[in-house]
């Protein structure tokens, strides 16, 4: 008896169990589920309690073959250590969820190699869309050209590459450095220097421009040598810092080209008993959850984070859609940055050291 039990257990209830329990067809219990309109109100609460009742799970992969349509969606990051790509796949997952998807993720670790792998893995679940923000280690985009020649909808957050024709949700991040850098003029700064990001990336090469622009608009001298080429890592901060601090004429403030970046940064010059924001000023680009706990709390731009996610779904979600009738045509949505001053750069606040 206990053989049989478990065997029932172990077999997954069909559409057929619960057609032939109602005394059904297979085509209207099937139809039922959908919710289409020729199926009546009664039969099919029916159809769902018998279902429920049933331990009846849809079969995925046979509703893909029918539709067309898997319902997953693969999202490429390249890293999952920073809050930053948490909170966006936490909007994109939000925004799944309301419309009936999945999500799948893959990580890149900042690797090409590793982010051809994950497209791999995308094509091989037969995703219906693809959401990626580029690897910092990427100079060839071969294969994200490869992916749109085989009319799958991509689309790029965060870190793109207009030049792709691929559709994007990104930041104004010239804006934002234009922003960050006019708030620490506005607090008597002078000598502001940047640790930027690579430059092949557009958001990066963005908060440089914007920087420099800011600096020659303000006629603050643009310093060259102010100009840290960084690798956004706390050990890049502290490297950025403990060189533009070696200069015959250091530097009185420090943007940053993200947080951790700036963390760095802030790291260096405690060790060297350097008082923020007295002596020297710091902002980060992001507004990564930490910087408010730290000594002092880090001045920062906000990203919008949650809502680049859920704009990054809709945007995949709608070239889905539209599939057939939007072929090869480019969007791009442009979020605003949002300033986030704190203490590391407010020159009449308390001094940490």
């Amino acid at each position: 008896m206990k053989w049989e039990i478990d065997s029932a257990l172990a077999k997954k209830t069909t559409i057929a169990d619960i057609a032939k329990a109602l005394n059904l067809t297979t085509a209207a219990v099937s139809r039922a589920l959908a919710n289409k309109k020729d199926i009546g109100d009664k039969t099919k609460k029916l159809v769902l309690e018998t279902a429920l009742r049933l331990d009846y799970h849809p079969n995925k992969v046979a509703s893909s073959l029918r539709s067309g349509f898997t319902k997953v969606i693969g999202v490429l990051i390249p890293s999952a250590e920073h809050n930053f790509f948490g909170a966006v796949i936490n909007g994109i997952a939000g925004m799944a969820g309301e419309n009936g998807y999945d999500v799948l993720i893959c990580q890149s670790n900042e690797s090409c190699e590793l982010e051809k792998k994950g497209l791999q893995t995308f094509l091989s679940a037969r995703v219906d869309g693809i959401l990626v923000s580029l690897a910092k280690n990427t100079f060839d985009y071969n294969h994200f050209l490869e992916i749109k020649n085989k009319d799958i909808p991509i689309a790029f957050f965060d870190r793109a590459n207009d030049s792709l024709g691929i559709s994007s949700v990104v930041l104004d991040d010239y804006l934002g450095a234009c922003i960050a850098t006019a708030h620490l003029i506005n607090q008597g700064y002078r000598q502001i220097a940047h640790i930027s990001g690579p430059q092949h990336i557009s958001a990066f090469r963005e908060r440089f421009n914007g920087y420099k622009a800011t600096l020659e608009s303000a006629e603050v001298r643009y310093d060259e040598a102010l100009v840290y080429p960084g690798a956004m890592t706390i050990a890049s901060g502290r490297e950025g810092a403990s060189a533009l601090l070696s200069l015959a004429s250091p530097p009185d403030a420090i943007f940053a080209v993200e947080d951790f970046t700036a963390l760095g940064a802030i790291k260096e010059l405690k060790d060297r008993h350097i008082l923020i924001p007295g002596q020297v000023g710091v902002v980060g680009f992001c507004n990564d959850l930490f910087g408010e706990h730290i000594t002092p709390p880090l001045s920062s731009i906000d990203q919008q984070t949650y809502n680049m996610g859920r704009e990054a779904f809709k945007l995949i979600f709608e070239m889905i859609k539209n599939k057939e009738t939007d072929a090869g045509q480019t969007r791009k949505v442009v979020l605003q940055p949002l300033p986030v001053f704190r203490e590391s750069s407010m020159r009449r606040s308390v001094n940490f050291i």
